[in-house]
């Protein structure tokens, strides 16, 4: 339900930025993250409340909130449009390779139902350190990119700085996924 609460969120998000709201904006944002922090947190804690639709709808969910907020902030001019371009592409690389690599571990008969049903988990995909990274500085050059209208440092060298930053980790986690493909990959079993 946290996760769906989070993909709930993603186009309140961006209607609020693109809207130029950017107070309640900030204050939606916290949210969709308290909502990632409690649902990891219970995750961790209670065995018993671990799912394979919740394990799918999780990392869902941040790349939905991500690529929605990245969009808008763009759209309202303060996010560059070629950073943005690089992490939606990076993402989109990823999931063709989750798709790839969930076509490649389940056994025939590969039915629609049997490949989009998460019950059927035939391979985790294990984050590099350059993604996990990646993915706190991204998160970092949002919340100050919506703090910046807000507190009037939308020109600040600071936030440009972050722009090179999370571009240089973007790119990074990328070639990682690349370079240790297989290693980041493990067969649950063989369905």
């Amino acid at each position: 339900m946290l996760s769906m609460a989070r993909m709930g969120l993603a186009p309140v998000l961006g209607y609020l930025i693109v809207e130029e709201n950017f107070s309640v904006a900030l204050g939606v944002f916290v949210l969709a993250g308290v909502t990632d922090l409690l649902d990891g947190f219970i995750a961790r804690n209670w065995a018993n409340q671990k799912s394979a639709l919740g394990s799918a709808l999780d990392p869902l969910a941040d790349k939905i909130l991500i690529s929605v907020l990245y969009v808008s902030l763009t759209c309202a001019n303060l996010i560059p449009v070629p950073l943005t371009s690089m992490i939606i592409l990076r993402d989109a690389a990823l999931i063709a390779a989750v798709f790839y690599v969930r076509y490649k571990t389940l056994s025939p008969p590969r039915t629609l139902s049997r490949y989009f049903n998460p019950c059927y988990a035939t391979a985790q995909l294990k984050p590099t350190f350059i993604s996990k990274m990646n993915t706190a500085v991204q998160l970092i050059l949002v919340a100050a990119s919506l703090a910046a209208p807000v507190f009037n440092y939308v020109d600040s060298i600071y936030l440009q700085t972050l722009w090179c930053i999370t571009a240089f980790t973007t790119v990074t986690s990328a070639y990682s996924y690349y370079h240790y493909g297989r290693k980041t990959v493990q067969v649950i079993r063989n369905k």
